[in-house]
């Protein structure tokens, strides 16, 4: 598993397995929030699955899918009131994690300053500069 902080509270990483809960939960994250549609899936690495192997290992699971180049206001939100609203650290998974930090990303602006965003990003392997105009406006 290639765990990549954003922040002390977030990390993002890439498509996971029902596995890797009891880690994640040993580790200290308390929420899972899986940004991968269950399209792009087979069913043993889908939202049901990956939720039941969450509650296995006690971990709360939010699925927030986004489609590649659909990301709305209402995902962003969503994805925003579950980091507000989770009891310690968050940990968001997609297919490569770029999703997961795009989507954070875009729910920190005004919270953070556009620079700390996006070097957040960068420090853990992604390259969010594209959103620099999005996050200024």
């Amino acid at each position: 598993m290639d765990i990549r902080p954003l922040t002390p509270a977030y990390a993002v990483a890439p498509q996971i397995a029902p596995q890797d809960f009891s880690a994640l939960a040993e580790a200290g994250y308390t929420t899972v929030i899986c940004n991968r549609p269950d399209t792009e899936n087979p069913e043993e690495l889908g939202s049901d699955a990956m939720a039941e192997a969450a509650a296995s290992a006690g971990v709360d699971f939010h699925y927030v899918p986004v489609m590649n180049g659909a990301l709305g206001p209402e995902q962003v939100e969503a994805h925003r009131v579950l980091l507000d609203a989770a009891s310690g650290p968050v940990f968001a998974y997609c297919r490569s994690g770029t999703r997961s930090s795009i989507i954070w990303a875009l729910g920190q602006k005004g919270r953070m300053p556009t620079d700390e965003i996006l070097s957040a990003a960068a420090g853990a392997g992604y390259d969010l500069s594209g959103l620099r105009g999005e996050l200024d406006a």
